[in-house]
């Protein structure tokens, strides 16, 4: 063993293709391969893969720098021939995208994976695992991709290969540490066989509470855990929305909501646990990010399809929706026209730790800014190129915090980026300090010389 790597004992060691290398396909490798397995990751972008062949990940996430430089070139390694690496390993997990169209999520991605795999299995010998890892809406592993498997390789399910759905439960900003420490694995499984296999790939999980079930159940757990989490923050902000108008302060009131020993317990010792579960029940200017508003939508439209209408839901996507316009509303009590009003955002990720835009609120309230004639500034840590993609050259980008807002008429915090922390100190030392619009409610309101902030 070189000095330094971790001692694996008796775990067992598996030989894993990986199919697809976002968020979820390149962490999971990684982290597995972290584990001592071999892993191969598969896309069909060359960039990726001569990136991740390089040690350096295509995404921003912490600690996934170190896995790729102690891995790629032992035991990970990535490549756009899938055919080979399905034939070389054991078991295959299928992380692609799972985009949503509006009506329904988009399986086209799913389905040319099973194809694909499907073709290797025939020509293979030897009993092989096929795992779903995408989110998909229930009864996609029976009724899709189990189908295509069986067409494209001429075998049996449950006979000639197994199939499974392992749903991943990754926070981006900490996916590494959250596949590294699971609170829980789900393995859904056609078979006994097919658990046995995805249990042998989590033997060296040894703390994790493990979920055995079948892949139907598998995918609504993912659906209704990421669903729960989505509510909480809508419902969050439609009290926020309350308060506002009631001259009352939500921070203050759902302090006293998380106070409940059921929310935060009290051990024995007298000590309050604060779990992270209570960061969901804040106010803010909505959640955003490539899981949550898609999920939710995909599964009311699930439920439609289905003829089980999900009222709840539907509204909770309705609240976010309409929460960042609140943020215009506050801005608006300090300047009634926007045009040529210089407006700095600060954050575009739709959280801190990542550099992921995607369905972030303030991607709809620079567009808002923009239509209205705003000149519009924007400071991000870390998604700057992102953002660059959608907004490059209708908007200024700065590298420095003080620049960025240096000549604002008003700041508008859209992401808990610990940068902003700086924010007083800097606003204090301002002969015109901008106004500062809280869209999360990060800062003591009596902290800036102009304060307004969600649920205030």
């Amino acid at each position: 063993m070189v000095s330094g790597e971790p001692d694996y004992g008796e775990r067992l060691t598996m030989n894993v293709s990986i199919i697809g290398t976002g968020y979820v396909g390149l962490v999971s490798g990684a982290c597995l391969a972290e584990k001592g397995h071999h892993v191969v990751c598969v896309d069909v972008d060359e960039s990726k893969i001569d990136s991740i062949n390089l040690g350096r990940p295509p995404i921003h996430e912490k600690g996934l720098t170190e896995l790729l430089t102690r891995r790629v070139g032992t035991n990970l390694c990535a490549t756009s021939d899938l055919r080979s690496a399905v034939m070389q390993s054991d078991i295959s997990l299928v992380a692609v995208g799972t985009p949503f169209d509006g009506q329904e999520i988009d399986l086209c991605y799913v389905k040319t994976a099973a194809e694909q795999i499907g073709t290797a299995l025939r020509d293979k010998s030897g009993y092989h695992v096929v795992v779903v890892k995408s989110t998909v809406v229930p009864g996609t592993t029976d009724d899709v991709v189990l189908p295509i498997l069986e067409r494209a390789s001429g075998k049996r399910a449950g006979v000639d290969f197994g199939v499974g759905m392992n749903p991943e439960f990754l926070k981006e900003g900490e996916a590494v540490d959250d596949f590294m420490t699971p609170d829980r694995i789900v393995l859904g499984g056609i078979d006994q066989r097919t658990l046995v296999e995805l249990e042998k790939l989590y033997s060296g999980f040894e703390n994790a509470e493990i979920v055995r079930t079948n892949p139907r159940t598998a995918e609504m757990i993912k659906y209704s855990a990421n669903s729960l989490l989505a509510t909480l923050i809508s419902f969050s902000n439609e009290v926020a929305n309350l308060c506002a108008s009631v001259g009352v302060d939500v921070v203050e009131v759902l302090r006293g909501v998380h106070l409940d020993k059921r929310l935060s317990p009290i051990l024995s010792n007298g000590e309050r646990l604060t779990p992270a579960l209570v960061t969901y029940l804040e106010a803010g200017c909505g959640f955003g990010g490539s899981c949550f508003p898609k999920d939710v939508k995909a599964l009311v439209a699930f439920g439609a399809r289905v003829e089980s209408p999900m009222r709840l839901l539907q509204a909770v996507i309705g609240v976010n929706e309409a929460q960042p316009a609140k943020m215009l509303e506050l801005l608006r009590k300090h300047y009634a026209q926007l045009r040529e009003i210089r407006v700095v955002v600060l954050g575009v990720a739709f959280k801190p730790g990542t550099d992921d835009i995607r369905e972030s609120p303030a991607i709809a309230i620079i567009r808002s800014l923009l239509e209205e004639g705003a000149l519009v500034r924007v400071f991000d840590p870390i998604a700057r190129g992102e953002a660059e993609k959608v907004f490059g050259g209708v908007v200024e980008f700065y590298d420095e915090l003080s620049e960025a807002v240096d000549g604002a008429h008003a700041a508008m915090l859209m992401t808990r980026w610990e940068h902003f922390h700086q924010l007083p100190k800097l606003l204090a030392s301002m002969s015109a300090p901008p106004v500062l619009i809280d869209g999360r409610r990060m800062l003591d309101k009596n902290s800036v010389p102009k304060y307004e902030g969600i649920g205030l």
